[in-house]
């Protein structure tokens, strides 16, 4: 019998399960699984992530045709890594759904992008094994390699360092040019600078995105990405 709320993830993301029994080991956290003495996520996690990366890897290979080897691989590491896969899950509420040990719950598991991140690649898994590798695939492009800013942004600061640095030019430098808002509400405005040639800036709620989105306003202005 599907899990009632399951039906809300399903709609989230527009396939609905021949075999709800997959999705359900999909949200199955390991900690979940030894209270309840049942099958944890992981082996399907191992599946999704293969998916992932072949599908990512095509569509970096299709999208950035000029881009050698190594860009390829850093980009699609920006695009998979843990702390992203965590914010797109944001748009389908996929910790909502997760099967949590009640030890793993009082702990904040629910909010871990370790284990967020882990259950949207074995999401993939599911859908890879219940629709094939085509429904597996819309679901990658659809939530995760929809917005390419998004993306970015996770190793903007990275992808600028070496740009600078290849072209004779050294570390750019990150400056806070403003705080606003009261201290429960505050946002940060940050310039990076190359020399005294300001390449970007950007706005955030924490100077560490805001540094990011500043470096991801200079690859812009550079054509990098």
């Amino acid at each position: 019998m599907k899990h009632p709320e399951f039906e809300k993830l399903e709609e989230a993301i527009g396939y609905h399960f021949s075999d709800p029994s997959l999705l359900e080991l999909a949200m199955t956290h390991s900690s979940y699984a030894n209270e309840h003495k049942t099958q944890s996520n992981e082996r399907i996690e191992f599946l999704g992530d293969a998916v992932l990366e072949l599908v990512s890897s095509e569509f970096l290979y299709l999208r950035f045709p000029d881009l050698p080897e190594g860009e390829l691989t850093r980009i699609r590491a920006s695009f998979v890594c843990e702390t992203a896969l965590f914010a797109t899950s944001e748009k389908i509420h996929l910790n909502r759904y997760i099967l949590l040990g009640k030890g793993e719950e009082a702990t904040g598991g629910r909010e871990r992008a370790s284990v967020v991140s882990d259950a949207f690649e074995s999401l993939i898994g599911a859908v890879y094994l219940d629709g094939g590798f085509a429904v597996a695939k819309e679901l990658i492009l659809n939530c995760i390699l929809s917005d390419l800013d998004k993306q970015f942004f996770f190793d903007s600061k990275t992808m600028l360092q070496e740009v600078l640095q290849s072209d004779g030019s050294g570390d750019p430098d990150y400056i806070v040019v403003s705080e606003t808002g009261p201290d429960h509400d505050k946002r940060y405005t940050v310039q990076v600078k190359s020399g005294e040639i300001v390449l970007g800036t950007g706005t955030d709620t924490s100077k560490k995105r805001a540094a990011q989105a500043a470096a991801l306003a200079a690859l812009k202005k550079l054509g990098k990405v």
